[in-house]
C-alpha cells in the first residue's frame, strides 16, 4: 500500500461519537474526505465496540469491507475473518450468576445476533434506540450456553463496573453508556484487534492512524503513530491522545486528516 503521505496507510475509526454525528449520520464531507484518502492508497477500517451486524448499514455506505469489532474481539479485512476471540463459557455462567445477584440485566452477542436475558428491560430498550437500531433483542436468557459469544454487555450505573472489574479479573470491562459496560475476553481490546489486524496487513503501527471518542478507544490512540480523540471525546481519553480534532458535529474527521496533511 503506498500513500502520498508515506507516513501513514492505515486509517481506523471509532463509530459512535467519532464517524457519524449525534444523529447516527455520516457528513457528506466526512465521506467525501475518506474517500479521498483511500485514493491515495490509505485504507480505512472501521474499529467499534458494537457488532458487525449492528453497523453493516454503515458499512454499506462507506464501502467499507474491513473492520475490527466487538472491541477488538472479532475483526475481517475484506470479507476474510483475521481472528476471532470468543468468550469462555465457565466465566460467562460465573458473570450471569453474579449479574443475577445484583438484578443487572445482560445482552449477548454472537456472529448472528444479540439477546437479552431480561424481557424488554427499559434500559436495554434504551441503549438500542440510542444506537438508533430499529429492533429490540429478544429474550432468551439461555443463549450463553449454546451460542459462540464474543460480547456481553453488562447493564448497571456509573461507579458499579468497579465491583465487576474486582470479581473477574479474566474478563475486560468498558463503559460506553450511563446504563451499560462492554464484557470481553481478557486481555480483549480494540488495540489488541488493530495490533492483529495490521499484523495481517504487514503494517507497523507508526503507520496507522486512528479516530476515537470514548474509554473503549484509548488503548487504540496510544498503540497506533497517531491517535485522534475528537472534541466531543470522554475527558479521559485526551491523555492517549497525540492530536484532539473538532467534533463529530463539526467534521472533526475531515479536521483531523488535514492536520495529518493527507488532505
Amino acid at each position: 500500500m503506498q500513500t502520498k503521505n508515506n507516513d501513514y496507510k492505515v486509517c481506523f475509526l471509532d463509530i459512535d461519537g467519532t464517524l457519524v454525528n449525534d444523529n447516527k449520520q455520516i457528513s457528506n464531507q466526512t465521506r467525501k474526505s475518506l474517500d479521498q484518502i483511500r485514493n491515495t492508497g490509505v485504507e480505512v477500517i472501521i474499529a467499534t465496540g458494537r457488532p458487525p451486524y449492528h453497523f453493516s448499514g454503515i458499512a454499506e455506505e462507506l464501502k467499507v469491507d474491513s473492520f475490527v469489532s466487538f472491541n477488538g474481539a472479532y475483526s475481517v479485512y475484506k470479507g476474510k475473518v483475521v481472528h476471532k476471540h470468543s468468550m469462555d463459557t465457565s466465566a460467562l455462567q460465573k458473570l450471569v450468576e453474579y449479574a443475577g445477584t445484583k438484578q443487572h440485566p445482560l445482552v449477548f452477542s454472537s456472529e448472528q445476533k444479540s439477546v437479552s436475558n431480561i424481557f424488554d428491560h427499559n434500559e436495554v430498550m434504551q441503549t438500542f434506540k440510542d444506537l438508533h437500531l430499529n429492533y429490540k433483542p429478544e429474550y432468551h436468557p439461555d443463549y450463553w450456553k449454546k451460542a459462540t459469544l464474543f460480547q456481553a454487555i453488562v447493564y448497571c450505573k456509573n461507579g458499579e463496573e468497579i465491583d465487576y472489574i474486582q470479581q473477574f479479573p479474566d474478563l475486560s470491562f468498558v463503559r460506553w453508556h450511563e446504563f451499560a459496560i462492554d464484557v470481553m475476553p481478557h486481555s480483549i481490546s480494540k488495540a489488541s484487534g488493530v495490533k492483529e489486524m495490521l499484523q495481517f496487513l504487514n503494517v507497523v503501527p507508526e503507520e496507522a492512524i486512528a479516530f476515537g471518542d470514548g474509554l473503549n478507544d484509548k488503548e487504540m490512540l496510544d498503540f497506533v503513530g497517531v491517535g485522534i480523540a475528537m472534541e466531543n471525546a470522554h475527558k479521559d481519553l485526551y491523555p492517549y491522545a497525540d492530536i484532539i480534532t473538532k467534533s463529530n458535529e463539526n467534521e472533526g474527521i475531515t479536521h483531523g486528516l488535514k492536520l495529518l496533511k493527507l488532505l
